[in-house]
C-alpha cells in the first residue's frame, strides 16, 4: 500500500509519451443572448476607456484655455457626461450588435456549415 493519502497514480522513471489527438469541429450556432452580452461588457469597456480620454481632453481644455465660469462648467459637465454616457451608449451597441451578428451567423451557418475548428487534445 502506498502512502499517498489522495489515490492520485504516481510515475516513475521517465514520463510517457502521450499521443495527441486532433479533431475538427465546426461551430455551427452561437447563442444569441451570450453574444450580445459578451459584445456588450466588452464595448461597455472600450466606451469607459475612450470616456476617459475624452474626460481627460475635457480637463486639459479647461486648464489650458482659463476660460469664464460658464466654459468651466461645460467643460466638466461634458467631462463627466462623456465617463457616463460614452459606456452607457457604447455598451447598449455592442449588445445590439452582438444580437444581429449572431443572427446573421446562425441563418448563415445553417447554409454553408459553420466555422470549422482544429481541437487538439
Amino acid at each position: 500500500m502506498s502512502n499517498n493519502p489522495y489515490n492520485t497514480p504516481v510515475q516513475q522513471g521517465a514520463p510517457a509519451q502521450r499521443a495527441v489527438a486532433m479533431r475538427t469541429v465546426a461551430i455551427k450556432r452561437i447563442d444569441i443572448a451570450s453574444a450580445g452580452l459578451m459584445l456588450g461588457a466588452v464595448y461597455a469597456l472600450i466606451g469607459l476607456i475612450i470616456g476617459g480620454i475624452f474626460s481627460l481632453l475635457a480637463i486639459l481644455g479647461l486648464a489650458a484655455g482659463g476660460g469664464g465660469g460658464d466654459a468651466v462648467i461645460g467643460g466638466l459637465i461634458g467631462g463627466v457626461g462623456a465617463l457616463i454616457f460614452m459606456p452607457l451608449f457604447y455598451g447598449i451597441a455592442g449588445f445590439i450588435g452582438g444580437i444581429i451578428g449572431a443572427l446573421i451567423y446562425n441563418v448563415v451557418a445553417g447554409l454553408v456549415g459553420g466555422i470549422k475548428i482544429d481541437l487538439e487534445g
